[in-house]
């Protein structure tokens, strides 16, 4: 059984859907909840149309049916889990019903679902950022990781809780500490004996308070509390929620740095543009997939002209301002690492050349690595801490559907683009479909809208003209729009910068717009 939820993978991860592809051509049954009938979608066995953002009551929902036939899997709630009694409370609130009223899918299907979750040998649940780009992210997360500890779907083969990451390597970002409150290997910065042990090996103090992430960063640039920004292989200027607004910010900072492999449009505000190598292919170093496998990159080709890797060019920077680290090799760096962050200290280069890779945590270099991260909840006694149900209530997407402004807007990926369209922009494709807005066959007949008219799309942000495209796999007020075109269609003008207070992250998937043809 695969729960494919919030996510085209078809389109944004090709390669993981062909594994995908293949349980279900051994027989696996997949259901695709997503709001759109996408590429993904026209495999699963059933297809669930959720409205925008009512994800939460759906899971509820789910959790609901599940108690109430007594499919949940009590042996393992008692010996792994806390907190059932108040997920039991809180689900109670959702039945079928106002399940129904809140989601637009059918009782009958989101019970079958649920049955079929809870009754499978196996099952796993795949998501994306269709769950992840909400206000209420975390909490999104949070009622799906419920439904796997009611039923017992987690740490074992076959089993499990898959988050597909957006780009190549996000989880390797994570784990050597790209998160404001975290040191590498997901060590607490406000942890006062995790953080001595680590000021101990680098020999120097590190502050105790966590930093800002990317959106508290630009509320602090519009503060006057951040005046100068170093940007590494990130495109702000395009990909930022409200992205006007975001461009004025970065505008009218003291100082910016970008260092990339293209003069994006980030890059083109910049005071100092640093050029740097293709890491994947140009330098030496790791990489680390979503099932925690870090493997060796290698180099193979020179970095053009004046490029350098980016660990050569952060170790020039931290000589030029006295840190005096050296010019470390990429080796060197990934030793310190392994001394910093216990869950890597079996990970020698050697190992990983010898292995192919390693699935971290590996404790030490007799260690294989762990197969399955939560195998740890089914070991009698139990190891560590038993893992807490979190009830979490289901609330509307911040930009509410009005008159004025009566379609629902989304975003997600094509299958030929990549992000702002940096990388993939620059190549043609005989797939490519370009910047349109995508609707659906009867909110075209009611708007007078063909193929390729321009219609004008309105948020409470901005205005933007892109020509339309009428998508079957669409619902009657439902719009659709994709990133990687933002010079023809930047609809990140339109999207809100409203947030997650406890990721971070904007509501990219669920803008509140108006439309009106403008021309043929």
């Amino acid at each position: 059984m695969i729960l494919l939820w919030g996510s085209n993978a078809r389109a944004a991860h090709p390669i993981f859907f062909h594994h995908v592809l293949r349980g279900i051509h051994n027989g696996a049954r997949m259901y695709c909840i997503d709001p759109r009938r996408s590429e993904s979608a026209r495999w699963a066995d059933v297809w669930l149309g959720i409205d925008v953002g009512s994800d939460i009551a759906l899971a509820n929902a789910m959790g609901k049916v599940i108690i109430d036939r007594g499919l949940h899997n009590d042996q393992f709630i008692r010996h792994a889990t806390t907190g059932f009694d108040d997920y039991v409370q809180m689900v109670n609130d959702y039945p079928l019903g106002r399940a129904t009223e809140i989601t637009g899918i059918p009782g009958g299907a989101i019970e079958e679902m649920a049955i079929a979750y809870a009754t499978a040998e196996t099952a796993q649940i795949c998501w994306t950022l269709g769950i992840t780009e909400h206000h209420n992210a975390t909490d999104n997360v949070l009622a799906l990781i419920n439904l796997a500890l009611l039923t017992g779907h987690v740490g074992r083969y076959g089993s499990g809780l898959c988050p597909l990451r957006g780009q190549n390597n996000v989880q390797g970002g994570g784990d050597m500490g790209a998160i404001p409150n975290k040191l590498p290997g997901f060590q607490d910065v406000e942890n006062d004996e995790l953080r001595a042990r680590v000021e101990g090996i680098w020999g120097r103090s590190i502050p105790p308070k966590r930093g800002w992430h990317l959106t508290q960063m630009f509320e602090a640039m519009e503060a006057g509390m951040l005046r100068g920004l170093y940007v590494i292989g990130e495109n702000p200027a395009e990909s930022e929620a409200d992205v006007n607004h975001a461009r004025k910010l970065l505008d009218h900072l003291d100082f910016m740095v970008v260092q990339d492999i293209f003069m994006t449009r980030t890059a083109e505000r910049a005071d100092v543009v640093l050029p740097s190598a293709a890491d994947w292919c140009e330098s030496e170093g790791t990489v680390t997939s979503s099932e925690r496998r870090v493997q060796r990159v290698r180099k193979a080709l020179d970095p053009p002209g004046e490029a350098r890797t980016d660990l050569d060019i952060v170790s020039h920077m931290a000589e030029a301002m006295g840190g005096g680290w050296g010019r470390p090799s990429a080796e060197e760096a990934w030793d310190e690492l392994r001394r910093v962050s216990p869950m890597h200290a079996g990970m020698a280069y050697r190992r990983l050349d010898a292995l192919g890779g390693i699935q971290w945590p590996c404790w030490n270099e007799d260690h294989p690595g762990e197969k399955f991260i939560h195998h740890r909840l089914w070991a009698d006694p139990l190891v560590g801490d038993p893992v807490p149900f979190i009830p979490t209530e289901w609330v509307t997407p911040v930009d509410r559907l009005t008159q004025d402004y009566p379609y629902r807007l989304t975003t997600g990926r094509h299958l030929d683009g990549f992000n702002t369209g940096v990388q993939s922009g620059g190549f043609d494709s005989p797939i490519r479909i370009g910047g349109t807005l995508d609707l659906s066959s009867e909110d075209a007949v009611r708007l007078g809208v063909n193929d390729g008219d321009v219609v004008r799309v309105s948020s409470r942000r901005a205005s933007i003209d892109v020509p339309a495209r009428v998508d079957e796999g669409l619902r009657e007020g439902l719009v659709f729009m994709t990133l990687h075109y933002p010079e023809t269609a930047d609809v990140n003008q339109l999207t809100i910068e409203a947030w997650d207070p406890k990721s971070g992250t904007a509501e990219f998937k669920a803008t509140a717009v108006r439309l009106e043809k403008v021309g043929a």
